[in-house]
């Protein structure tokens, strides 16, 4: 929920008041061991490749490789054939990819695969 200011008259106890916390007290990020992660799910149609919580995930574009990373910007991306390596704290798993449509979204990443 998110609080909309309306406009206050002089004199009004609320308008010398601190303002409120509005951020949403659901809206708190993942973190394993005070380090953030997000949720990242790798998934064709019929099979689950990986599904949990990573600190970064590696992969190649059109364009080049790079990292996506806890808090990054939303975005959709077409993937290239390519290897995906998914670092957690316990290591780094490599899926090897023939392509896919990649959705990062509010520490949530999906990866679809054979779409």
């Amino acid at each position: 929920m998110v609080d909309i200011p309306v406009a206050q008259q002089p004199g009004d106890p609320a308008a010398s008041a601190e303002p409120k916390d509005t951020k949403d007290k659901g809206d708190t990020k993942s973190s394993k061991g005070g380090v953030p992660t997000m949720h990242v799910r790798v998934a064709s149609p019929f099979k689950v490749f990986y599904d949990d919580e990573a600190l970064s995930l590696s992969r190649l574009n059109t364009r080049g490789a790079f990292d996506i990373l806890p808090h990054h910007h939303n975005f959709i991306s077409l993937l290239s054939e390519c290897e995906l390596q998914v670092k957690t704290q316990a290591g780094v798993t490599q899926i090897r990819i023939s392509g896919g449509i990649m959705h990062v979204k509010s520490d949530q990443v999906i990866v679809f695969l054979n779409v």
